[in-house]
């Protein structure tokens, strides 16, 4: 078997990023909390007691990598498919591969999957059988979160590690051992770069070692042999560049997340940091601009209901004057929401109503609220005694019922004391006063008129 880290294994070229990649566990920088000395993944390397699992972390944090190292400890025969280049056949030839090698002389076989995410629920099945005969040590690799991109048949077969970005230091790290390597590295350019630009570096590689090790190759190539990198050489490098942010992937989720409880937990600072990170990783500024809308009424609502309007506008703002000003405006709306006085009331009424009507059955609309447009549905009762509210005292017919006659009691809505909703809640309070007042006195009127009979007392 080849050793996959030679230089034959891979071609005649490698970039840095794959020169360097470890060739042992001590060589493998970041995850500590996975393969330190006592940790899950390390002490299946140093025993060699393994399980299919899935590897879950963002781009170049490490997932090949340390399937290769497994692989390479195991003695294991290393096959590695792509779930965005790979379909049913490729699989069914890394099956009958691992099968044969199994057959004629024992060799274990790690098949490697990356971005399984991307695989559909039948191509996805197709592993179950082979990674439950032990055909091959299955390890998928994903940038999603595994509990909404893999089937539960796949994940109750394999455990599910998540890797962590690493941090600039660990970068860094990584960086200069590029610069001292003499047998993959870089040590024979003789390239010279300051402490301060490889901090640039590593903080513009935004925790991906891959992006760092290639900026590092870009710039070998821009630098005169034994030559001194330039502020302006590292600006050309990283002129291009652009921080991760996937719009479909975990990285984008947490951020808006962080976006959306900066907001309501009224963090203007926290809101505009994330807006930032956001603008700045390339998101559609309108799809902040929705979740504000969003906001405007799941988390302050009635509180201060132009909230709503504001988002509103923004939106108006950015489509007529394009992202200059309308940035700063959405940045505006953003502020206006993080400051307003916050209640979920509407939210959760409306989610209490719309449960309610799919739980129970279909209650009959009362007679007094039904539509009566023809002579028929007035003798059948419809709308009698219903209460025309401008002709009643305060326009509003104490005591009326508008619900079904089985949820009469019910309240949905239940403002709080804060802000516009504060009002609001008063007058529902006096209201409902004027209900009570009106039923004491329809009693009163029925008693009075029709007292009870012995037998009633």
């Amino acid at each position: 078997m080849k050793d996959l880290f030679s230089d034959e294994a891979n071609g005649a070229y490698q970039p840095l990023a794959a020169r360097m990649r470890p060739t042992k566990l001590d060589d493998y920088i970041g995850q500590s909390h996975l393969v330190g000395p006592g940790k899950p993944l390390r002490r299946m390397v140093e025993t060699g007691h393994c399980h299919s699992f899935i590897l879950w972390g963002p781009p170049g944090v490490g997932k090949t990598t340390f399937a290769q190292l497994l692989s390479h400890a195991l003695d294991a025969q290393f096959i590695e498919i792509s779930a965005v280049m790979s379909g049913v056949k490729e699989i069914r030839a890394a099956v009958d591969q691992a099968k044969q090698l199994r057959m004629m002389n024992g060799t274990q076989t790690v098949l490697f999957v990356d971005e399984v995410h991307r695989f559909n629920k039948s191509q996805q099945d197709a592993f179950l059988p082979f990674i439950e005969d032990g055909t091959f040590l299955f390890i998928g690799a994903t940038t999603e979160n595994p509990a909404f991109e893999l089937n539960s048949a796949l994940l109750s077969r394999a455990r599910v590690y998540r890797l962590k970005t690493p941090t600039v230091e660990e970068v860094q790290l990584v960086l200069v051992r590029a610069l001292e390597n003499k047998e993959k590295g870089m040590a024979g350019h003789g390239l010279q770069i300051s402490e301060y630009h490889l901090s640039v570096l590593a903080q513009a590689s935004d925790g991906d070692i891959r992006r760092g090790l290639n900026f590092l190759e870009i710039l070998s190539d821009l630098v005169e042999p034994n030559s001194q990198v330039t502020q302006e050489q590292l600006e050309d490098v990283l002129g291009g560049s652009v921080r991760r942010f996937d719009r479909k992937g975990d990285v984008f989720y947490d951020q808006i997340s962080a976006f959306h409880k900066s907001v309501r937990g009224s963090s203007p600072d926290g809101a505009l940091y994330w807006m930032a990170r956001m603008l700045d990783g390339g998101c559609d500024p309108l799809y902040i601009a929705r979740r504000l809308l969003a906001i405007a009424s799941e988390d302050i609502g009635n509180a201060d209901p132009r909230a709503l309007q504001v988002g509103l506008n923004a939106w108006d703002v950015f489509e007529r004057v394009g992202p200059g000003e309308g940035n700063r405006a959405i940045a505006q709306a953003t502020l206006y929401m993080a400051c307003a006085p916050k209640s979920n009331a509407v939210y959760q009424a409306f989610n209490q109503a719309m449960s309610d009507v799919a739980a129970q059955p279909s209650y009959e609309v009362p007679n007094h609220l039904r539509n009566a447009p023809t002579s028929l549905a007035k003798s059948m009762g419809h709308g009698d005694e219903y209460r025309y509210a401008h002709n009643e005292e305060n326009a509003y017919a104490a005591g009326e019922n508008y619900l079904p006659e089985e949820l009469a009691e019910m309240r949905y809505y239940q403002p709080t004391d804060r802000g516009l909703e504060k009002k609001i809640g008063d007058k529902l309070a006096w209201l409902e006063e004027l209900d009570e007042q009106s039923t004491r006195q329809r009693y009163s009127y029925l008693f009075n008129n029709h007292p009870l009979s012995e037998d009633e007392q």
